[in-house]
């Protein structure tokens, strides 16, 4: 097992026996834009990986105003709820809307994915049982093979040097979409940031940092997004897309003013986040 400062990146091993991890209730929580094509399959895949792993598992989806059927396409499943979003404001607001409806439901542990399927299944329950077994308040699902478009990757190596800097420690990762967390730790987090923050999970992954939170990073691997439409996502979808879209330069800008005012000035409102006291298990 790999070492990065006092966290630990864990290698692919096999699949968690089904009763190494019991648990009572397990949300899985998913923003979406424009994933009709795949977002049940992909929902599919995953509750066949985890339903050994708890009583229940429930399915939150928070759909930014689809044009394409989206938030019709669980009508006849029971354990998927959507709700869409009363205006169309991107992943960020749309990332914290689905994690508070899993949330609402009261769960043992919470797993965040984005709706477009870029992960496998069969990853979803050795991130539960990291979770569990490392007692960890988070777990970050490390992306191994990412096909996105170069710019991306770019970007994403910036502001994780820009975290790095800010929390004295590298985060790999650092604006992962799979993450699973222990509920009292996701309150936390999720009660400092507004509810129109834009990159959320950068804001989380440097409070996480700061503030001592038992943190674990378990490499997964990344797929392409399912569904062949370029409507489901809004900076690109290959790797051979040349330049950033305007859109995703001005989003950049806008991102970095905001991890400004909210994480990393002196006085930013989330330094002063605190971890939590465990909860009794």
């Amino acid at each position: 097992m790999a070492q990065l400062g006092y966290f630990q990146i864990s290698p692919r091993p096999a699949t968690p026996p089904e009763d190494s991890v019991t648990l009572r209730h397990l949300a899985i929580v998913m923003p979406a834009y424009n994933e009709a094509e795949g977002i049940r399959g992909f929902v599919d895949e995953i509750r066949a990986s985890v339903a050994s792993l708890a009583d229940v598992v429930s399915f939150h989806v928070a759909d930014d105003r689809s044009t394409d059927g989206t938030a019709a396409v669980f009508d006849d499943v029971d354990d998927v709820t959507v709700e869409v979003q009363p205006l169309n404001r991107g992943h960020g607001p749309t990332a914290l809307a689905a994690y508070r409806a899993g949330l609402a439901a009261d769960p043992d542990a919470l797993v965040h994915v984005d709706g477009d399927g870029q992960f496998h299944g069969s990853d979803f329950p050795r991130l539960i049982g990291a979770l569990i077994s490392e007692d960890a308040d988070v777990v970050h699902g490390v992306r191994d093979g990412r096909t996105d478009p170069w710019y991306r990757k770019v970007l994403t190596g910036a502001v994780g040097v820009l975290i790095a800097s800010a929390a004295g420690r590298r985060v790999p990762d650092v604006n992962t979409p799979l993450r699973a967390y222990r509920p009292e730790a996701l309150r936390t987090l999720i009660d400092a940031v507004p509810t129109d923050a834009s990159v959320p999970h950068v804001h989380f992954s440097l409070a996480e940092a700061r503030a001592g939170f038992v943190v674990r990073y378990l490499r997964v691997a990344s797929i392409p997004r399912r569904g062949v439409s370029t409507t489901g996502t809004m900076w690109g979808r290959g790797a051979g897309v040349a330049l950033p879209p305007k859109r995703l330069r001005l989003f950049v800008r806008s991102a970095l003013g905001e991890a400004w005012q909210l994480s990393l000035r002196p006085s930013a409102p989330l330094r002063r986040i605190r971890r939590p006291e465990p909860v009794a298990r």
